[in-house]
């Protein structure tokens, strides 16, 4: 379990300030598209993906692994890298076929872990047991899509997956000492702050290795767009960063945190238009918890 500590000082136990004490120096995800489909975008379960969803599976800024460091070898040239598979539903083909792209991975040189994004209910005895494997000989998280504990949202987005099903997943990975990321997104239709905080506490109960908390965004592709053409998930970053300080507060310090904002290309975000602004975003938590001498896991204690 991670051990750094959150103060007024260092108020975030970032992946970022994790993975450089861990690797003893900058680490930075390459985004892949392993080639995935999804369950409930092939029939299997549903049709459509999640409502939230762009064409592209939530990965739409994925590429090569080549492409990649070349492109960040300017900004960070001595950096670590760790493969990032993305988009879709990346356990969902058999096991020989993910056995076979993920190592093909891990073979580069220039990769020193792997972070594996898919959804709970794309798990066999199997493929734990191919988790494992990797796991024992290098750097390995899973991330799980949960986006909310609640059932009637859960419907409504189109998940395709009871609660049960997430936590016989963490449950599972738990034993085999995988680092399980836990994906929430914050503004889906319907849900209060109260709904949301409800699935940062429950999330945060099994003692997870990292959250990452999602700003809804309605992109252009999506079934959102179709379905609520005019929402808009905050009317202001204000808002928002406010609901995500609350977030913090009630979030262990040894819970690392991934994600605070959104990422979508600007050529297909519709709303909020205004969460392209991650800098600003960021800026207004951090100066957020400094007016209310604040930190992450602070009503923890």
């Amino acid at each position: 379990m991670n051990t750094i500590q959150c103060n007024a000082e260092n108020p975030i136990n970032s992946i970022g300030l994790y993975l450089k004490n861990y690797f003893g120096k900058k680490t930075v995800k390459l985004s892949l598209d392993g080639g995935f489909t999804c369950p409930n975008r092939d029939g299997s379960k549903g049709v459509g993906g999640c409502i939230f969803c762009s064409a592209d599976g939530s990965g739409d800024f994925a590429s090569n692994i080549p492409g990649q460091i070349k492109l960040l070898s300017d900004k960070w040239p001595d950096s670590n890298h760790l493969a990032y598979f993305q988009n879709h539903t990346n356990t969902y083909a058999s096991v020989s076929e993910l056995r076979q792209k993920y190592y093909a991975v891990l073979n580069n040189p220039e990769i020193s872990g792997i972070a594996i994004a898919t959804r709970p209910d794309c798990f066999s005895e199997e493929i734990y047991e191919l988790l494992d494997e990797i796991n024992k000989k290098t750097f390995l998280w899973v991330e799980l899509g949960l986006q909310t504990i609640h059932q009637e949202t859960a419907e409504l987005i189109n998940r395709c997956y009871p609660l049960k099903v997430y936590d016989e997943a963490v449950k599972r990975l738990k034993e085999l000492n995988i680092r399980t990321v836990v994906h929430l997104i914050f503004g889906l239709p319907g849900e209060s702050k109260q709904d949301m905080l409800d699935s940062v506490r429950y999330v945060c109960k099994d003692k997870i290795f990292g959250l990452k908390i999602h700003m809804l965004n309605v992109v252009k592709g999506s079934q959102m767009e179709k379905l609520y053409p005019d929402y808009v998930s905050f009317c202001s970053i204000e808002e928002y960063v406010s609901l995500v300080v609350d977030a913090l507060e009630i979030i262990p310090a040894d819970i690392t945190i991934h994600r605070m904002s959104a990422d979508a290309p600007r050529p297909i975000l519709i709303s909020p238009d205004w969460s392209y602004k991650k800098r600003t975003i960021l800026n207004g938590i951090h100066k957020e918890l400094k007016s209310r001498n604040s930190w992450q896991g602070k009503k923890c204690l």
